[in-house]
C-alpha cells in the first residue's frame, strides 16, 4: 500500500511522533527539581524541542542533501535527548523508560524516512 505524499511536516509520522516525545519529555521535566531549572531541564527540553523542529525544517529544504543535513541534526538530537534521559533517570528525577521506547521509536522512524529520501537520490 502506497502513502500519499506528505503535503506538510505534520503530515509525517515520525514529527508526530517526536512531538508527542517534546509534550512527555516537558511533562517529566516539569517535575525536576528547581535547582535543574538551568541545567537538566533546559537542557533535555532545548534538546528534544530541537528534534521536530529540525524535522520540519528539513521538510521545506528543495534539496535533498539539505533535507537529510536537517534529519542528522535531529538525530544528534535524539541522541543527545537519550542521555538527559538516562541521567535523569540515574538522578531517580523521575522513570524514563517509557520515554526512551519512544524515543527508540523515534529513532527508528526517523533512520527509514532518511533511508527512503537517500533512495531518490
Amino acid at each position: 500500500m502506497k502513502r500519499e505524499p506528505a503535503q506538510n511536516f505534520q503530515d509525517l509520522i515520525v514529527w508526530q511522533k517526536a512531538h508527542q516525545m517534546v509534550l512527555k519529555v516537558y511533562r517529566l521535566s516539569s517535575n525536576f527539581p528547581k535547582t535543574e531549572t538551568y541545567g537538566l531541564t533546559s537542557q533535555l527540553r532545548r534538546a528534544t524541542v530541537s528534534v521536530p523542529a529540525n524535522i520540519a525544517e528539513g521538510f521545506r529544504k528543495k534539496g535533498l542533501a539539505d533535507k537529510i543535513r536537517f534529519l542528522n541534526i535531529a538525530q544528534g538530537s535524539l541522541e543527545e535527548s537519550r542521555y538527559y534521559l538516562i541521567l535523569a533517570n540515574d538522578l531517580e528525577y523521575g522513570d524514563t523508560s517509557e520515554l526512551l521506547l519512544h524515543l527508540e521509536e523515534v529513532s527508528k522512524l526517523l533512520d527509514s524516512y532518511i533511508a527512503a529520501i537517500e533512495q531518490r537520490r
